[in-house]
């Protein structure tokens, strides 16, 4: 395992779960976010860990924490917004400094995570900034390996699944878009934590890796097995998508920050169907079904700390 690891982004979902497996390893962690409600729960959850709120959009002295770096792994992405010019900021131009800040420490190995979105079909503007960011490490010259995972369930998570769990929990009706018969292919998070372990071990490969899920799960059935393991009975109300698009519009009139955006609708409804890669083959790392893993996400004592998260979007 390489000795010091930067996880840029690493307060949200994925380095929240990742920094403790990373220090069991005995790795020292130094993890930035612009987020410093995040940053502080993850110092918080964390002894020894090493954090800094940084924004990475703009230029400044975080990029000097790169400086003996044996790894960077790239956690940093803005999923929603309604403000198109977000995307760019936060995906883009973020990807190009922390390019930047990497050549100039001569890092390396860097994993980047990018999303399976990139072969998606859709062209919204997460989807348009990620292929963009993942193009630009492509180009980078630097030592590289990068992963596209899905749709992601796990503790910490504070938007899709995470936000929907909560919904359940507090409403007896739950209105969902159209039939919800949208096929998913969920990754638990710490599946994707241990591939990301693995990559750290081996060093770069200049390869591209996409960890899609196994399972092929419609929408409306990933909605009622957290609702059975929460052991919650609650009516999925189909709603006609152009009045839940409609709905959706208003809301991101009337809310500064709405939990869930048209453009995610659209992205729900695509028809994305994902080729599956032997990825768990390739990194001997066992693939864990869906609702073994949501077993396991409510019986960690982590678990309690996803109401502490604040999402970043």
């Amino acid at each position: 395992m390489a000795r010091t690891i930067v996880l840029a982004g690493g307060a949200g979902m994925v380095g929240q779960n990742l920094a403790p497996l990373l220090l069991e390893t005995g790795a020292r962690v130094v993890a930035l976010d612009k987020n410093e409600h995040n940053v502080r729960l993850l110092e918080r959850l964390n002894p020894g860990i090493e954090v800094h709120v940084a924004d990475l959009a703009a230029e400044g002295g975080w990029s000097g924490l790169f400086g003996g770096a044996d790894a960077v792994v790239d956690l940093k992405a803005q999923i929603a917004s309604p403000d198109p010019g977000v995307f760019e900021r936060n995906n883009v131009l973020t990807q190009r400094h922390l390019l930047e800040a990497c050549r100039a420490h001569a890092v390396p190995h860097l994993v980047h995570l990018s999303s399976s979105v990139v072969i998606s079909v859709g062209k919204d503007g997460y989807t348009e900034s990620k292929r963009a960011a993942e193009e630009m490490v492509r180009a980078s010259g630097l030592p590289w390996t990068i992963l596209r995972p899905p749709l992601m369930f796990g503790c910490f998570d504070v938007k899709h699944l995470g936000y929907i769990t909560r919904l359940l929990e507090r409403a007896p009706v739950l209105p969902i878009p159209g039939s919800g018969r949208y096929l998913r292919q969920p990754l638990y998070v710490m599946d994707l934590c241990r591939v990301i372990l693995r990559c750290l071990e081996r060093g770069p490969s200049g390869t591209v890796h996409s960890l899609i899920g196994h399972e092929r799960i419609d929408f409306i059935d990933l909605l009622r097995t957290i609702a059975r393991e929460r052991g919650l009975r609650r009516l999925l109300l189909p709603v006609p998508l152009p009045l839940f698009s409609l709905a959706l519009t208003a809301g991101a009139v009337l809310l500064r920050r709405p939990p869930f955006t048209r453009e995610q609708l659209e992205a729900l409804v695509a028809g994305d169907d994902f080729p599956v890669e032997p990825w768990t083959e390739t990194f001997e790392v066992p693939y864990t079904p869906f609702e073994r893993g949501l077993r396991e996400v409510y019986a960690s004592p982590r678990y309690r700390h996803t109401a502490e998260m604040v999402s970043p979007h």
